[in-house]
């Protein structure tokens, strides 16, 4: 989320430094921690995108020398850390006062919308060689939900992998491609040649209510279709645990 020089961000408590700046200490030089830093990162990251965040650009936006960066992160990997930490920090915690399912459902779409705001995050989480101690938390957490549902070691464990990247909100796209033309006639004729070759992908495309003109690049509602695998996904592992599924089964 950017933020201004003199704004603050929506939900500060009063006198809080806005996000992504430095407070000045009287003698007027920039006074930094670690919070501020690796806000400020998210904020560049979210604006720019993350290819323009480097320690020396950071620096710059904060009115500071690079070096004084190290103090609070050694290097671009303990930075890139810092900022998945921020973002899994956004995600809300499960809640134990309704059931297990709906308790995963609430968090996995609460990832979905962290990771929503900032775009870059997952390909930066699944680009970290080890997870960070935040990461483990939310992780753990997930596990801690399907036991609290009486789910067996075993099947949380299965549920796990199912679930894969859902558990932070993400999936990879099934039918990348590129945007189509924007004239109606190339498109259609673009679709014709689509039809001729790959007629069940195109037929699927139609299928779920796409304009046939517009089928290629032209995208689903990535919401309703996380959604959709996400229900799958959750109804089936109840539908085991209630079955008393074990390995051997």
């Amino acid at each position: 989320m950017p933020t201004t020089g003199t704004g603050s961000r929506p939900g500060d408590p009063p006198g809080r430094t806005p996000a992504g700046t430095a407070a000045a200490t009287p003698a007027g030089r920039a006074r930094l921690n670690r919070d501020i830093v690796l806000r400020a990162a998210v904020d560049l990251a979210d604006t720019a995108g993350i290819d323009a965040v480097s320690m020396r650009s950071l620096a710059a936006g904060l009115g500071v020398v690079p070096m004084a960066l190290y103090k609070h992160v050694a290097n671009k990997d303990e930075l890139l850390d810092g900022m998945v930490e921020a973002v899994v920090g956004e995600i809300e915690p499960a809640r134990r006062d309704e059931d297990w399912k709906a308790s995963l459902r609430r968090q996995v779409l609460s990832a979905r919308r962290a990771l929503l705001r900032h775009p870059w995050a997952p390909a930066v989480i699944e680009s970290r060689p080890a997870p960070t101690p935040r990461v483990l938390d939310h992780l753990d957490s997930v596990l801690a939900t399907l036991r609290s549902g009486g789910l067996s070691v075993p099947l949380a464990h299965h549920a796990m992998h199912a679930l894969g990247s859902r558990v932070w909100g993400f999936t990879q796209e099934v039918f990348p491609s590129a945007p189509p033309p924007e004239d109606p006639a190339q498109r259609a004729q673009l679709v014709a040649a689509m039809a001729a070759r790959w007629p069940n992908i195109v037929e699927s495309a139609a299928g779920a209510g796409h304009d046939a003109t517009s089928t290629v690049g032209a995208g689903c509602d990535d919401q309703a279709e996380f959604e959709f695998a996400l229900d799958l996904l959750l109804d089936g592992i109840e539908r085991r645990h209630r079955e008393g599924w074990t390995p051997a089964s």
